[in-house]
């Protein structure tokens, strides 16, 4: 690298360079939000939205298929048959056990009606 291709500023202009792009991706969130809503229609596109209290148990490392379950208010035997998996299976993938096969957290995401990229980001991680 040569030295005209970086740039050195003290800390307090970085910090607000890393402050201003923090709120202007913030704002660019909101606003494709509320295109979507415009789109498809406040209820419909907040059917993918968890409340407060969901999102604390996803914060506390619950399960996301858990997390959904409980959202959809399904037991999970409930959800086994919805999604076509086992019982036990559901049992073992939300314990954390298994993490489950592509398949199967297909199916349940569909069955929950809950965004894929949710589910998975969780298992990623994992």
């Amino acid at each position: 690298m040569r030295e005209s291709d970086t740039v050195t500023l003290p800390r307090a202009e970085y910090e607000t360079l890393l402050n201003r792009l923090d709120e202007a991706e913030d704002r660019a969130t909101v606003a494709a939000a509320l295109a979507r809503e415009k789109t498809m229609g406040k209820k419909a596109a907040r059917a993918a939205y968890l409340p407060v209290e969901r999102l604390r148990e996803l914060m506390a490392g619950e399960h996301p298929i858990r997390v959904w379950r409980r959202h959809r208010g399904l037991t999970r035997e409930a959800l086994a048959a919805k999604a076509a998996v086992s019982g036990s299976y559901l049992t073992e993938i939300e314990t954390g056990k298994k993490p489950g096969s592509v398949d199967a957290v297909l199916r349940l995401a569909r069955a929950l009606d809950a965004p894929l990229d949710a589910i998975a980001a969780w298992i990623i991680k994992r």
